[in-house]
């Protein structure tokens, strides 16, 4: 028994390794668009929504360090609204492009 599941295992293992060399979708960073829009769901929007909550508490923090310098504005965008529109203006399996314009995520608006 514990070998067939083990042969079973390695098997899968090699079919999903094979997959995306087979699937090969432009525009996709897997190769399958249906997979791209999963992972984006499930994990990337979450780690988006903790990013932009986590650099909103670190922007606070240095506040006094970045508001004499007047790199307040700069700290703010980098930690909290490049986050944010990462995870709230990109469509779904699209990882590269944000806003309206489709305009490089992270790039200035």
């Amino acid at each position: 028994m514990t070998n067939r599941l083990i042969t079973g295992l390695l098997g899968l293992v090699l079919l999903a390794a094979a997959c995306p060399v087979l699937a090969d979708e432009a525009g996709t960073v897997s190769g399958d668009k249906g997979m791209d829009i999963l992972v984006d769901a499930a994990v990337l929007r979450p780690l988006g929504i903790v990013a932009t909550v986590l650099g909103a508490a670190v922007t606070v923090v240095t506040l006094p360090f970045s508001l004499p310098t007047g790199s307040a504005g700069s700290a703010a965008h980098a930690m909290i609204v490049e986050p944010a529109e990462y995870t709230f203006n990109r469509p779904l399996g699209d990882f590269h492009h944000c806003g309206q314009d489709r305009h490089p995520c992270g790039g200035s608006d």
